[in-house]
């Protein structure tokens, strides 16, 4: 699972975050790959954001585990994974998440250093890269609109939100 969305962040952090521009540029060819995340069926959203410690991160909500295994093999990300990770070993990807797991949350970051640090696994100049998966619990409260993706159903949490006064601005 570490490289389901390391990639994902990669491509966020080489080719969409302006600061991570400043630091370093994508490499010739880099794919766009959040636009082919969010082009995942089961894909229900995908936020980015970096962080003040300097980290770039991506939110990546997918439908089930099944709606991750589809990126995971799709020829973008399996491109992705073969040129900037080449023989990196691999764990088998979800495999402590179960088939009926329901909706799933996958938030991958990266921080970018001035030399690569890991060679015998990319020669990507990174200092930290982290693929983390939670699967959404009830509880919490929002007004107006949710960190989460509208299409984002979670068992038993209550749909309902305060609405904005009527003419007023998200």
């Amino acid at each position: 699972m570490r490289t389901i969305i390391a990639v994902c962040v990669l491509s966020l952090c080489l080719a969409d975050h302006p600061a991570a521009q400043a630091t370093a540029g994508p490499p010739p060819g880099w794919p766009n790959l959040v636009a082919g995340l969010k082009e995942t069926p089961g894909c229900i959203g995908v936020e980015t954001a970096m962080t003040g410690t300097g980290k770039n991160v991506i939110f990546a909500w997918f439908e089930n585990r099944e709606a991750v295994m589809r990126w995971y093999r799709s020829d973008m990300h399996r491109d992705a994974m073969r040129r900037y990770f080449g023989n990196a070993e691999r764990r088998p990807p979800l495999e402590n998440v179960s088939d009926d797991s329901g909706p799933l949350m996958v938030i991958a970051s990266i921080t970018f250093s001035d030399k690569p640090r890991f060679e015998t696994t990319t020669n990507l100049p990174i200092s930290q890269i982290s693929i983390e998966v939670y699967k959404p619990v009830t509880g919490g409260s929002y007004l107006g609109s949710r960190f989460a993706p509208e299409a984002l159903q979670v068992p038993g949490s209550p749909a309902h939100a305060v609405k904005p006064k009527a003419g007023s601005k998200q």
